[in-house]
């Protein structure tokens, strides 16, 4: 389609590379989210059927508390994971798509070894934060929505439910470059109330007593 919304960015460039610079130091924990991780995490933390106090989000993003140098310096990389989230939930509330920084395609490697497979682990782990809120309504929806970044991220490899789509090159190749259109579907899920059904139309009684009389549809 013509009008479809280009990716919107969540972070300028260059505070992408700050933010990539700070995960990728020795400040922050070995086993802390990098900077695509984070990405993923984050996006995942503004699909969120409900909010997550940033302390929590935090903690689990860093694995603890990074040796920052100075307030104004974990004042500055803090302000940049929320102007992230942030950012995300506008682009997603306008039903626009949020741009990833990676190119969407797989060139036949494995998801895991790829900035696809680092993203959906790390939209995973926001998943796992408040799974139960995730599933508690329409839990066959949401699994069915959350089944391509689960196959993507490489974490679920050894389900046997999860082997036929894992080895269908293919479709994961076709499923990482809609990973966009799947993050604002899953986001709709959870803002969009349901269709209530339409009322049924009254089916019109046989002439009785008086047929030709009365407005069809008519009550009392």
């Amino acid at each position: 389609m013509s009008d479809t919304p280009l990716p919107q960015p969540l972070l300028e460039d260059d505070e992408l590379e700050r933010l990539d610079e700070f995960l990728d130091s020795e400040r922050v924990d070995p086993d802390a989210l990098d900077l695509i991780s984070a990405h993923g995490f984050l996006v995942a933390l503004a699909v969120a059927p409900r909010e997550i106090e940033a302390t929590t989000w935090v903690a689990e993003l860093f694995h603890g508390e990074p040796a920052f140098a100075d307030a104004a310096e974990r004042s500055e990389i803090l302000g940049l994971l929320e102007k992230l989230r942030g950012n995300a939930i506008d682009t997603l509330e306008q039903g626009g798509l949020p741009e990833l920084p990676f190119e969407l395609t797989l060139d036949g490697a494995a998801p895991e070894e790829t900035p696809i497979g680092d993203w959906c682990a790390g939209f995973m782990e926001g998943v796992f934060l408040d799974e139960a809120a995730w599933f508690e309504q329409d839990e066959e929806t949401v699994a069915t929505l959350l089944l391509p970044f689960m196959a993507l991220s490489g974490l679920f490899d050894d389900e046997p439910d999860m082997a036929d789509m894992t080895a269908d090159t293919a479709r994961l190749e076709s499923l990482a470059g809609q990973l966009p259109d799947l993050v604002l579907d899953l986001y709709l899920h959870y803002r969009v109330p349901p269709e209530t059904p339409k009322p049924m139309p009254r089916k019109k009684k046989p002439a009785g007593r008086s047929a030709g009389k009365g407005k069809p549809g008519g009550k009392h």
